[in-house]
C-alpha cells in the first residue's frame, strides 16, 4: 500500500482486502471517519478515483489510486524554530519526543510560540507542508515522551476516536518515592479537580472514571525508589501523578502531589506507543528515548 504526495494531499493505493469495498464504505465503515469529515469531502469533490472524480458506490479494485486533495488550512499556530526529535512522520501525522518544561500546545495560539505544537508548525513549514497542527493527546509541560499530531481533518477524527476506544497504547516509566511492595496491579479511582487548588486534581468519587495499570520493573533500595510501568485505560489530567499519590507513591520530583524534589521535575516519561495506521492499518510500534541532559532515570536505576 503506497501512499504519495504532500501535505492535505495524498494518495491511497487499494490493497486486496479492500477490493469490492465502495468508497463510501471505506471511509464510514473501514475507517469508521466522521460523518461530518466524510461529508465535507463529498461537497468539496476532494477524492478522484484514477484520475477521474470518484463514484463513491463504486466497488474499488486492488491497484486503484484515491487521491485526496483536503483543503488547505493554516497551522493554526505560530511556526517557531525549535529543536523537534521527530520518532515517526508521513503525510498524515507527525508522531515527536516532546522534552520537559514545554507545553503541548499554546493556550493562546495568536500570541504564544514557545510549545510543542510551534515547533511541529515549524518542521512542516520548512519541509513545505500547509497543516493545520492538531494534536491527538497532551502531555504535562513536565513530562516528556511520545505525543502525536495529525496533519489533517480525515486522519485527526480517527485517530482521536481510536484514543477514545483505547486502541492507541501509551506506556510511561515512572520513578516514584518508596519501595513497592506489590509488583502488579490496577488503580481504578475516579479523579475530579481539587477545589482548594486550581491545577491539581485529587481522588474524587463525583469525579471521572480514571483507570492506571501499573507494574514494577526495578527497585532502588538504597534511594527508597521504584521504577514503575503504566499503562492508562484513561487520559484524566495528572491521572498518574494522582494515582500514584493516592496509593502512598507520589512521583518522585512531584512536589504539587507528594514527592521529594531529589529531582527537578516529575519523574515520567512517555516511553511507547503503539497504534495501527489511521489509513494503512500498519502497525507502528515506537520508542521514544528519554531527552534529559542530566539523566534522570539512569542515575537511579540499571538501564
Amino acid at each position: 500500500m503506497n501512499e504519495q504526495g504532500k501535505g492535505p494531499n495524498f494518495i491511497i493505493s487499494i490493497p486486496s482486502k479492500w477490493e469490492n469495498v465502495t468508497a463510501e464504505a471505506l471511509m464510514r465503515v473501514v475507517w469508521q471517519a466522521p460523518k461530518k469529515t466524510v461529508h465535507q469531502l463529498r461537497m468539496d469533490k476532494a477524492v478522484m478515483l484514477n484520475g477521474v472524480p470518484v463514484n463513491w458506490t463504486y466497488p474499488l479494485r486492488k491497484g486503484d489510486k484515491l487521491h485526496f486533495s483536503i483543503e488547505e488550512k493554516d497551522y493554526g499556530v505560530i511556526p517557531a524554530e525549535m529543536p523537534l526529535r521527530v520518532l515517526y512522520e508521513d503525510e498524515h501525522m507527525l508522531i515527536v519526543n516532546k522534552p520537559a518544561g514545554m507545553n503541548t500546545h499554546p493556550n493562546d495560539p495568536a500570541v504564544e510560540k514557545d510549545t510543542l505544537a510551534n515547533a511541529a508548525a515549524w518542521h512542516l513549514q520548512q519541509n513545505g507542508e500547509k497543516a493545520e497542527v492538531q494534536h491527538i493527546h497532551r502531555l504535562d509541560r513536565d513530562t516528556t515522551g511520545a505525543v502525536i499530531f495529525a496533519k489533517h481533518a480525515l486522519v485527526k477524527g480517527i485517530l482521536d476516536r481510536l484514543l477514545a476506544e483505547r486502541k492507541i497504547k501509551r506506556t510511561y516509566w515512572a520513578i516514584v518515592q518508596g519501595l513497592m511492595k506489590t509488583k502488579k496491579g490496577t488503580i481504578n479511582q475516579a479523579i475530579g479537580r481539587d477545589r482548594h487548588h486550581n491545577t491539581r486534581r485529587r481522588v474524587s468519587p463525583s469525579g471521572q472514571a480514571a483507570t492506571t495499570h501499573y507494574q514494577v520493573l526495578q527497585l532502588n533500595k538504597t534511594k527508597g525508589l521504584s521504577l514503575v510501568q503504566l499503562v492508562l485505560d484513561t487520559g484524566r489530567t495528572h491521572q498518574i501523578r494522582v494515582h500514584m499519590s493516592a496509593i502512598g507513591h507520589p512521583l518522585a520530583g512531584d512536589t504539587l502531589y507528594g514527592g521529594k524534589s531529589i529531582v527537578k521535575r516529575q519523574a515520567l516519561h512517555a516511553k511507547y506507543i503503539e497504534l495501527l495506521h489511521p489509513l494503512t492499518e500498519e502497525k507502528i510500534s515506537l520508542e521514544a528515548p528519554f531527552l534529559d541532559e542530566i539523566p534522570l532515570f539512569t542515575v537511579f536505576f540499571d538501564l
